[in-house]
Parts: structure tokens; C-alpha cells; sequence
């Protein structure tokens, strides 16, 4: 089974993922999406296959939402995933690919759905 993990190791969540994944015999292929983010069309694929909207996946607490606008409601989809690419600190963590699906690990257990 080829499975992805777009992970942050500061992250508890995206550690406990993780660590589930790996419990479950399997080594997944491990992406520090902070330092190599998703290509425009890497993240729309994640995003057809989580079956969200852009905003949906973005970390709107996060300090750098309000302060590039990205809670104007007029930004289109495209412009919401540039900015989470540009700012890839917005994108919710963790995000596993498994076998033609994703699933964010909140709360963890969530990835076992498609594993």
C-alpha cells in the first residue's frame, strides 16, 4: 500500500497520526509540507479527494489568514489555494493519501477510514 503523509513533526496531531499509520505496519512516504508544500495541482487533487472546498482545509486561526485577507469571501478558490501554497503554514495538518483517497488526521483516527 503507498501511502503519503504531508506532515508537520511540531504538530501533536500530525505526530499521533503518524505514529498510528506506522503502528499499523505501514511506513508511509513522509512530506514536511512546511518546507516542500504541494504543487497548485497536487493540493487541488487533495482537495477533490477530501471532497473540500480550499477554505475548508485552510487554518483560519492562524495569524497569517487575517493578515493576507484570506478571510475576504470574494477570493476565489484559485486564490485561496495559491495563498495556502505561498503560506503553507495555513494548510491543515495532517493530510494522509492512501489508495486514491485522503483524509485529514482530526482527530487521528480519521486516517484509519482509508487504510
Amino acid at each position: 500500500m503507498s501511502v503519503k503523509i504531508y506532515h508537520n513533526p511540531r504538530c501533536a496531531k500530525s505526530r499521533e497520526t503518524l505514529k498510528l499509520v506506522q503502528e499499523k505496519g505501514i511506513q508511509p512516504e513522509i512530506i514536511e509540507y512546511l518546507k516542500h508544500p504541494p504543487t497548485t495541482e497536487e493540493l487541488t487533487e487533495i482537495l477533490n479527494k477530501l471532497g473540500l472546498q480550499p477554505r475548508q482545509l485552510m487554518r483560519v486561526k492562524e495569524a497569517e489568514y487575517k493578515e493576507n485577507g484570506l478571510d475576504d469571501k470574494s477570493l476565489s478558490d484559485a486564490e485561496l489555494i495559491e495563498a495556502m501554497i505561498r503560506i503553507p503554514k495555513l494548510i491543515e495538518r495532517p493530510i494522509v493519501l492512501a489508495e486514491g483517497k485522503a483524509a485529514v488526521g482530526r482527530p487521528p483516527e480519521a486516517v484509519l477510514a482509508i487504510l
